[in-house]
């Protein structure tokens, strides 16, 4: 069945290891609500792990603080099968490693399967879920109030993301300019309404949690499509500096294959990358059309899988240190 996000067990084994180093960098957990409060300094440097009140109930948020205390913030979302006790930026990858001597915070949020990270209708009926989810609200309302009472200025922020992460971050981009700095996709879907992307979506929600895509944007032809859909939403991401990827679905360096699990992530994360890269290099056409401009990445290989996107987010960081005034 289809899959926006895929990673492999083998991978994050070998990638929790590269991160032991930030063990040190771990804090206490901490309580807040989303209320705005009285600014403080941001901690300078340091591992935190915040809990923020939202229309969802309490969001685990795994934050590092700037390494110098500065107010700048990247928000960093999750894929498809988010989970509900990490951010998989924080396992999967050694985003904290490359960011720890910037001065810049990184905001994982935790949580969001299936949800892209947008303000769904109802809760999806299919697994019965208890709650509606309210991401844009969380990511633009709740989030941003209770970071600017650690001191996180709130217009100073960039947002990245890996496939369904990075559709969203250009759409949460595109309809909060007074928030967002800068935006970024590895291996997202641009183009959510291309031909055949709904049923694509309405699919790979269902294998990713059962979830009813109607609750979340309503049937193919709701409004709610087009709001959602960077191709559509492209004019309001004029001026913002972007980094957009994909990878040409070819495996290579991280696609080494030694069983049949392995192959069959291969396989399956071959075909969603040449349909994000499908997707996206529309989405290229498009703002050329428009005289947006932004940086593209598009490697001669790459699948959809964690070893590619941690690659591409080096790749990006000092457009987002650039673009946050954060170096």
């Amino acid at each position: 069945m289809t899959r926006f996000d895929s990673p492999s067990l083998s991978r994050r084994t070998v990638l929790k290891a590269a991160l032991a180093g930030a063990a040190g960098l771990t804090g206490a957990a901490a309580l807040t609500t989303s209320r705005p409060a009285v600014a403080r300094a941001v901690p300078a440097g340091g591992y935190e792990e915040l809990w923020v009140g939202s229309d969802m109930g309490p969001i685990k948020v795994q934050v590092q603080w700037a390494r110098r205390g500065g107010s700048a913030a990247l928000y960093m979302l999750d894929g498809m099968r988010a989970r509900t006790d990490a951010n998989a930026w924080s396992f999967e990858t050694n985003a904290f490693e490359q960011f720890a001597l910037d001065d810049v915070t990184l905001v994982m949020p935790v949580g969001g399967e299936s949800s892209w990270y947008s303000d769904w209708y109802n809760a999806s009926n299919f697994n019965q879920q208890s709650v509606t989810y309210k991401w844009e609200t969380f990511l633009t309302r709740q989030l941003p109030d209770a970071l600017a009472a650690r001191g996180v200025d709130r217009t100073r922020t960039g947002i990245v993301g890996l496939s369904m992460g990075g559709t969203a971050a250009l759409n949460l981009a595109a309809h909060h300019r007074d928030q967002f700095r800068f935006a970024a996709s590895f291996s997202g879907y641009p183009w959510l309404t291309a031909p055949g992307m709904r049923t694509a979506v309405r699919i790979a929600m269902l294998d990713a949690g059962l979830y009813n895509v109607d609750a979340m944007y309503g049937p193919p032809w709701d409004g709610t499509w087009v709001r959602n859909d960077p191709f559509s939403q492209a004019e309001s991401l004029r001026g913002l500096p972007m980094y957009i990827s994909a990878g040409s679905g070819i495996p290579g360096y991280a696609d080494g294959i030694e069983n049949m699990v392995d192959l069959v992530n291969t396989v399956n994360g071959m075909a969603l990358e040449a349909l994000s890269l499908a997707t996206t290099r529309a989405f290229q056409v498009r703002l050329a059309t428009l005289g947006i401009g932004a940086i593209y990445s598009f490697p001669n290989v790459g699948t959809h899988s964690w070893p590619y996107w941690s690659g591409e987010l080096w790749q990006a960081r000092p457009h987002i240190l650039t673009a946050l005034g954060a170096w």
